[in-house]
């Protein structure tokens, strides 16, 4: 009996004492779990664009008493290429934007009309030079990638030459106007500060009108383009956070 109680006093002992030097052990910290971040598409942008467009120029040519008139339509097609900026403000999956662009259209097709009130074959030719646009996106966020669409106020320069075929040009001038333009297109990020894009836009243009009686003339004109583009911005944001452990 006395054996059996020593013995069991002896194991209590043995275990408070490794229990003692357990506690006094120090234990290395565990690293909590790592969670990367969500990209976010908030900030400012710029960037380049360059792609192709293609459309139609169409009116009424008369002469400066509008006394004979005849419809014409012509086809317009080339490269453009410039710059944009703009700002997006993401709320969940939900991107708000506002961007500018500003570019060349380097377009220039002439086309050739059979004026029969005329009793004249005359060559059309419209040449692009400046065109841009100020519009609103709305697009759906998948992390990197952002689907959108985008549309607003649209304007255009372009210049204007008439002549007879093997002649010389019988009238020649330039012509700003204002009309819309809507488009969809996707862009991903690259990094936290490049992204690429891929867009495709219609324009439509309000009427212009030329009118001189030097050269007994009254036109008018009407644009509308198809137009894609690639575009690089580069975003002022800094992107996500670096991802640290924290213990």
């Amino acid at each position: 009996m006395q054996r059996a109680l020593l013995a069991g006093v002896a194991i209590a002992t043995l275990a408070t004492g490794v229990h003692a030097a357990d506690i006094g052990v120090p234990r290395a910290p565990v690293a909590a779990a790592i969670v990367m971040p969500a990209f976010s598409w908030t900030g400012a942008y710029v960037g380049v664009q360059a792609g192709y467009g293609w459309g139609r120029n169409s009116g009424t040519a008369c002469d400066f008493t509008r006394t004979f008139c005849n419809p014409y339509s012509g086809s317009v097609s080339g490269a453009v290429f410039g710059g944009h900026a703009g700002y997006n403000y993401q709320i969940n999956q939900m991107v708000l934007g506002l961007e500018a662009d500003l570019e060349y259209n380097a377009g220039r097709t002439a086309s050739t009309h059979v004026m029969a009130n005329f009793g004249l074959t005359l060559v059309n030719r419209v040449s692009g030079s400046i065109q841009g646009s100020l519009r609103g996106r709305l697009g759906v966020a998948f992390d990197r990638a952002l689907i959108y669409a985008t549309g607003g106020l649209a304007f255009s320069r372009n210049s204007f030459d008439w002549w007879v075929p093997a002649g010389p040009i019988i009238v020649s001038y330039a012509r700003a106007s204002v009309g819309w333009t809507l488009g969809a297109g996707v862009e991903f990020a690259l990094t936290p500060d490049w992204t690429a894009r891929l867009e495709y836009r219609y324009a439509n243009f309000a009427g212009t009108r030329f009118s001189s009686a030097v050269s007994n003339s009254d036109v008018t004109h009407k644009l509308d383009t198809h137009t894609v583009r690639l575009g690089v911005s580069y975003r002022f944001s800094t992107g996500p956070s670096a991802v640290v452990a924290r213990y």
